[in-house]
């Protein structure tokens, strides 16, 4: 058996709409945004993940970009299996060997999806070499990876805000009790960001520079305690065609944020709305949790603490928290068998 387990390599993937993140011997060692860029000729990739990110808005007519997850789930088989391929094999410990390993996966999918689409994820993983490929949702991983005992029999609410989807979720038992995915995340914000620029200002822009003001100077609230300085933003001016540059504060951009914020706002209450009562007492108690890039928009927490009445956490990497989820699961995967998804 222990020739065998030479063979085979363990390995956990948080497949995401925006970044793929792989955990290898407790190691992140790829993270890595989720595009490629193709050679519309050949259909051969060109590029992938970061490399493939500064090509974006910037190719000409024979290469594209594509960002083969939408929503949290695979939109584009064919080239989301040669980007899992390549992110795989960029992998430093398998690419010292002679030949593939087989793998065993664990790797995490949203709440909401349907069985289709698991199964192009599972099938995916397969023509990777995966011989053992587990999933697990989202929500749960997420838990797992902020430290919460999710076998206890108590409540636990978890808000994972990615780039395609926001999880929210109720877990106790190792079960989600109840759960709701809604497709208003990090995608788009940006997208609000790039309608506000060109409403208000007549400015055109494009995803990269949205997704950088977002980072930069995103915010849910407009009156923050340490708001971030004013940045200045270039693009094309839609009346004269000409390129411009203008300044912004982070308080247009809560303006902009602000319509999608409502709605993972609403989402929450109504989740919370549909937990049990015992449940609902545990997580007045422990709060809510959340995790995924999209909480790192500032003063997202106080908003939703304001809204909800209950103390809002966020994890202490949150952009890590579900892959970090996964890897703990897939090293105890005996212990955590009733929380992947067979």
């Amino acid at each position: 058996m222990a020739f065998f387990d030479f063979l085979t390599e363990s390995i956990a993937i948080d497949l995401g709409t925006a970044n793929t993140l792989i955990i290898h011997n407790d190691k992140v060692v790829v993270d890595s945004p989720s595009i490629v860029a193709i050679d519309k000729k050949t259909e051969k990739i060109i590029a992938v993940g970061a490399e493939a990110n500064l090509m974006q808005g910037k190719t000409h007519e024979n290469i594209k970009t594509i960002r083969p997850l939408k929503d949290g789930v695979i939109a584009d088989f064919n080239a989301s299996e040669q980007m899992i391929s390549l992110l795989i094999k960029s992998i430093p410990a398998l690419n010292k060997r002679f030949f593939t390993p087989s793998l065993k996966m664990v790797i995490c999918i949203p709440s909401g999806i349907t069985e289709v689409e698991m199964r192009a994820v599972r099938e995916s993983a397969e023509r990777v070499n995966g011989k053992e490929v587990y999933l697990i949702h989202e929500p749960m991983a997420a838990a797992i990876g902020i430290g919460v005992d999710i076998m206890q029999p108590k409540g636990n609410m978890i808000v994972d805000i990615g780039g395609g989807t926001t999880e929210i979720a109720v877990i106790a038992l190792s079960g989600i009790v109840c759960d709701k995915s809604v497709k208003v995340a990090g995608d788009v914000f940006t997208g609000d960001i790039i309608y506000y620029m060109r409403t208000q200002h007549n400015l055109y822009i494009g995803e990269r520079t949205a997704e950088k003001i977002k980072i930069t100077i995103g915010s849910a609230s407009e009156e923050l305690e340490s708001p971030p300085e004013d940045i200045s933003v270039q693009g094309r001016d839609l009346l004269t065609g000409k390129p411009k540059e203008i300044i912004i504060s982070y308080r247009e951009i809560a303006k902009a944020l602000d319509k999608s914020i409502i709605r993972i706002e609403d989402s929450v209450m109504e989740t919370l709305s549909q937990t049990p009562p015992e449940l609902a007492a545990d997580i007045y108690n422990t709060g809510i949790y959340l995790a995924g890039g999209g909480s790192m928009l500032r003063g997202l927490d106080k908003r939703l603490s304001k809204k909800t009445d209950l103390p809002v956490f966020i994890a202490e990497d949150p952009l890590r928290s579900v892959v970090r989820g996964t890897g703990i699961t897939l090293k105890n995967i005996e212990r955590y068998k009733s929380v992947l998804v067979k």
